[in-house]
């Protein structure tokens, strides 16, 4: 079997970004005049998630450092559901995973899985909270602004979902995902708010990347204006958003997987697949086969995803974890996500399967694109074919003309 070369290329996208986080985090906190709110001898709470988010370490610290200027104390509660194994221990390891350390912070970690309800909504949905932050003096809900990976609504994931599954921890995880996509596209912005209204929050923060995984917008916002403002920064947040350079692929190979790149191991917008019961699959890009090859280290066992390949290697399945993929994706309840693909044993291997049920497509024509993760596709290798149809558009850039494939010694790709 011959592979078809391939070729190393660039995408570009037209993108803002800023250039000092420290410097639009002070300039933000000084436009709400947070030293209404922020006095000497408060505790604070800053929430943080499981997600790999561009610059979170110094974007932490810079609201750490705004609330140590007014004499208050800041702290970080993890806010990630049942990720971590749904354990404060295996939580303060993603963060770590992450660099969101005490050392990189300069603030305490606290993590705890106790919650304490707040409230209900209007349907009777229990409304929990972290109990460190219950225990705060204020609290500052943080988190990335983007399209979901389950569902398209008017608030995906953002604030609100931070405020209500993040801080509301595996109880509150469990409390929305038994209505399966319901839950979380329907119920989770009024548990959101119900949680912000009956807490000690104080404000929202949200952050905005662009196609480049970039840190492109940092917003602060007073409480009852987080609703309207996530809605507006949604829409942002799409206009942003990176995709494949071709439509049409044969095998996609994505190099690793993990809960750091997206909370579903590979983001569902950029694959083209959701498979959750109930939810259409998009219509592009049209993937016949797709090839996952490692786990993040960062994921600490957590494969969750990896039901989105076809086929997988057999260095990504003896890394699984398979407690903490399963204590995920059953708190979820989108249980194809956790399937275990086809095992093969290295990705020459999984190549060369995949290459066999393209169906009337010669082996060098093959349409293959590999792509590091799915968070970062600004550089990727594409097969010959596909070059050939983009080298002369402007937003490719030429990194490797193609050339052979090249494997290691244990069959991986180099």
């Amino acid at each position: 079997m011959a592979f078809p070369k391939v070729a190393k290329i660039r995408q570009s996208f037209d993108v803002e970004s800023i250039q000092d986080v420290s410097t639009v985090i002070e300039e933000q906190f000084s436009s709400i005049e947070a030293n209404q709110k922020i006095k000497p001898g408060m505790e604070i709470a800053i929430t943080v998630g499981s997600r790999g988010i561009a610059n979170i370490p110094t974007i932490v610290k810079g609201i750490a450092d705004e609330v140590k200027k007014l004499g208050a104390t800041p702290f970080i509660i993890p806010a990630m559901g049942s990720h971590g194994g749904a354990t404060a221990e295996g939580q303060i390891e993603v963060l770590d995973g992450l660099g969101v350390t005490e050392a990189s912070t300069g603030c305490e970690i606290r993590s705890s899985m106790d919650v304490v309800e707040i409230g209900k909504t209007s349907a009777g949905i229990p409304v929990y909270i972290d109990k460190h932050a219950y225990e705060a003096d204020g609290i500052i809900v943080m988190n990335r602004v983007k399209p979901h990976t389950d569902f398209k609504k008017d608030i995906e994931s953002g604030v609100l979902k931070m405020a209500s599954i993040g801080m509301g921890k595996h109880k509150q995880a469990l409390a929305l995902h038994t209505h399966g996509i319901k839950g979380i596209r329907d119920m989770m912005p009024e548990v959101g708010q119900v949680a912000i209204q009956n807490s000690k929050t104080l404000y929202g923060v949200a952050i905005v990347e662009n196609a480049h995984e970039d840190t492109a917008i940092i917003k602060v916002m007073e409480p009852e204006n987080i609703l309207e403002e996530e809605r507006k920064l949604l829409k942002r947040a799409f206009a942003f958003m990176p995709s494949l350079p071709v439509e049409d692929i044969d095998i996609l190979v994505v190099d690793e997987i993990g809960k750091n790149y997206s909370g579903t191991g590979m983001d569902t917008n950029i694959i083209g697949r959701i498979r959750v019961l109930g939810v259409e699959e998009p219509e592009l890009p049209r993937v016949k086969y797709l090839i996952a090859s490692n786990l993040s280290e960062a994921s600490h066992g957590n494969a969750l995803g990896i039901g989105l390949a076809d086929l997988t290697t057999k260095r990504l399945y003896e890394k699984i974890d398979m407690k903490a993929m399963n204590e995920n994706v059953i708190t979820s309840t989108f249980l194809d996500r956790a399937k275990i693909p086809i095992v093969l044993e290295n990705d020459q291997d999984a190549l060369k399967a995949a290459l066999r049920a393209t169906w009337g497509v010669e082996d060098e024509e093959a349409r293959i694109v590999r792509i590091p993760n799915t968070l970062h596709i600004g550089e990727m290798f594409v097969s010959e074919v596909i070059y050939d149809e983009l080298k002369h558009f402007d937003h490719i850039e030429t990194l490797e003309e193609p050339r052979e494939m090249v494997f290691d010694e244990n069959g991986y790709f180099v």
